[in-house]
């Protein structure tokens, strides 16, 4: 089984990542790991494509969790036997992002990389409210739905997320 998870900052694509990847004992890979050196350094193209290639050329079966369009997108898509799209609003990407910066003060998320503690400032802060819902990135998530529309589950709040989750708990 392979599932992308795709969707906006703070709508919670790397705890459902590791349900998943819990519930069918499958491979994990966190986008936001891949992309982020210690203290927020940022990992070159390169480094970033080649890890993600071997994750993908090495497992059989995993879950993938981010955005990352330059990270083999449309291979990701192509390969997943189910693409699950959070839509959730902006307000509620945001109270999600602070009330987890709140849980992770000062520490490392387990999604993240080494060294990386979270934080909530200011330039995050924007890139939930609008510099990460470009028209361009809308348009993405649309084509996947139309492209893919056998396999995509849209999720645009917490109660169908419960609802998910609850359709594939693990027992």
């Amino acid at each position: 089984m392979k599932i992308a998870i795709i969707g906006y900052s703070g709508s919670g694509k790397s705890t459902l990542a590791r349900k998943l990847a819990e519930k069918y004992h499958i491979y994990v890979l966190h986008f936001d790991a891949v992309h982020f050196k210690p203290n927020w350094e940022i990992r070159s193209d390169v480094v970033k494509k080649k890890m993600t290639q071997v994750f993908m050329d090495i497992h059989d079966s995993w879950v993938i969790d981010g955005n990352y369009s330059k990270l083999y997108f449309d291979r990701r898509m192509e390969e997943a036997d189910e693409i699950i799209l959070l839509q959730f609003n902006r307000f509620s990407c945001f109270y999600r992002a602070w009330r987890r910066s709140k849980v992770y003060a000062d520490k490392t998320r387990p999604d993240m990389g080494d060294g990386c503690k979270e934080k909530f400032d200011l330039e995050f802060m924007k890139w939930i409210l609008w510099k990460g819902r470009t028209k361009e990135t809308k348009e993405r998530y649309r084509s996947v739905v139309k492209s893919y529309p056998q396999k995509v589950t849209v999720i645009k709040n917490q109660k169908q997320l419960d609802r998910y989750i609850q359709s594939v708990a693990v027992e």
